[in-house]
């Protein structure tokens, strides 16, 4: 992945989709033509490219169908910087609370960890190097008798994992630095500021002694030649780049925040926090300790059930920054049989792989993922509907006592079918209370 986006095609990225999430056509259609076209824009010759913003996308649906695992999903596609974050955490500047603004700060944060991490993997084999040698010197110095080798030979030695095991001293940078929070514009938000960024080499880093075996030494002096070998300009630059390019903010619990104005109780402030979100939507510039970052062309997805709130309740500027409005469907018996067999990261395939380290063969039959299913959708028609989560519950209690017992087991096949689901949840589902709070 280039910093000029993700260059997937839309039924690329469907597919890709596919393989994690079940259902949900139209919005995966949608944020999938949501993403090509930031990879559009990027293409786009002059002053132009600046004018085109993205449709940000409201998605409308119960809990538990895949709104959040769309857009999780959609950023590791496209290895952009992602942050989720519940609008009802918000509050209006002037409550207590946090500042709108702060999705941002950690959206660059999450920015500036990812370019350090793939800036770190492409100068690991210079950084192993250096820090061979390092331990190599430490060990001449330490070792007349390793002194005598020649230099190149014992640095080989040392690189093919020989002396692994011995006592080194060595020196190690102390990382720890003072740090001065300071507060945004808003007065909502820390800032936190090493007096080490702002002094530079005036505050040189202390270190220390330490004993350590030859190999973790290698780690030691690795991670330290690898922070030399980074330019933080480089990477801070980049970050932000990505941010303001690539970046995408998934706002859960939206119907949460609607409502207009009622002048008294807890909901005083819903219609404030909105109208806080707006500049963010719309596009500002955001201070963050890594410099200033434009939101314009940062993608916003937000989420919310809305079965009591409607979209309506939101103020009219904030609705019209969501353009692109999906709904998704609540999931049937056949779609949680789907969901526990088709995907890549199935619940059953989990369990499988998790009791497997007991030597224990977990095997489902087909009348036994129909059972569990068939509980499922039961449960959420007659309580509360919360989608697919409701059979990560309904596994959970089937599978509790192989669980538990599954390390006195080793080398046996357990074949999960109808009758034994219905073994293990029968008297709970008699039970009108116990399936409430149990299920």
């Amino acid at each position: 992945m280039t910093t000029d986006g993700c260059s997937l095609t839309p039924r690329e990225v469907v597919s890709e989709l596919d393989r994690y999430i079940v259902g949900q056509d139209q919005a995966k259609r949608m944020v999938a033509i949501a993403l090509r076209n930031r990879w559009r824009r990027l293409h786009v010759d002059g002053p132009l490219r600046d004018e085109i913003i993205p449709k940000n996308i409201l998605m409308i649906g119960p809990t538990g169908v895949g709104k959040t695992e769309i857009a999780r999903r959609l950023a590791g596609l496209a290895r952009a910087p992602f942050v989720k974050v519940e609008a009802s955490k918000y509050t209006e500047v002037g409550y207590v609370g946090r500042d709108v603004e702060g999705m941002i700060r950690d959206l660059t944060e999450i920015a500036v960890n990812m370019v350090k991490a793939e800036e770190a993997e492409a100068v690991s084999a210079q950084a192993r190097r250096r820090a061979t040698e390092r331990v190599a010197e430490a060990l001449a110095a330490q070792d007349p008798g390793l002194a005598q080798e020649p230099r190149d030979s014992l640095v080989r030695a040392v690189a093919a994992g020989e002396h692994g095991q011995r006592m080194l001293l060595i020196e190690v940078s102390e990382s720890a630095t003072p740090v001065l929070s300071v507060f945004s514009n808003a007065g909502m938000e820390e800032v936190g500021l090493r007096f080490q960024d702002m002094l530079g080499n005036l505050m040189p880093r202390k270190s220390r002694q330490k004993r350590a075996r030859v190999s973790e030494a290698l780690r030691i002096f690795e991670e330290e030649e690898r922070d030399r070998l980074l330019d933080p300009d480089k990477v801070t630059r980049i970050a932000l780049e990505r941010v303001q390019n690539s970046g995408i903010v998934f706002i859960d619990e939206m119907d949460k925040i609607a409502g207009r104005e009622s002048g008294r109780g807890p909901d005083v402030s819903r219609e404030g926090v909105q109208r806080d979100l707006l500049p963010v939507v719309e596009g500002t510039a955001v201070t963050t300790k890594h410099g200033v970052v434009r939101t314009d062309h940062i993608l916003f997805i937000a989420a919310g059930a809305f079965h009591v709130a409607r979209v309506s309740d939101l103020i009219p500027e904030l609705q019209g920054r969501f353009p692109i409005r999906v709904e998704l469907a609540s999931l049937t018996r056949d779609d949680f049989v789907r969901i526990l067999t088709e995907p890549d990261n199935s619940l059953i395939k989990q369990y499988q792989a998790l009791l497997a380290t007991d030597g224990v063969t977990v095997t489902f039959a087909g009348d036994g993922i129909e059972a569990i299913a068939s509980v499922a959708a039961d449960l959420n028609a007659r309580f509360e509907n919360i989608g697919a989560r409701r059979l990560q519950t309904v596994l959970e209690k089937v599978l509790e006592d192989l669980s538990f017992h599954a390390s006195d087991l080793p080398g046996q096949t357990i074949p999960v079918t109808a009758a034994y689901v219905r073994e293990r949840l029968g008297d709970i589902l008699k039970d009108e209370d116990l399936s409430r709070y149990i299920l």
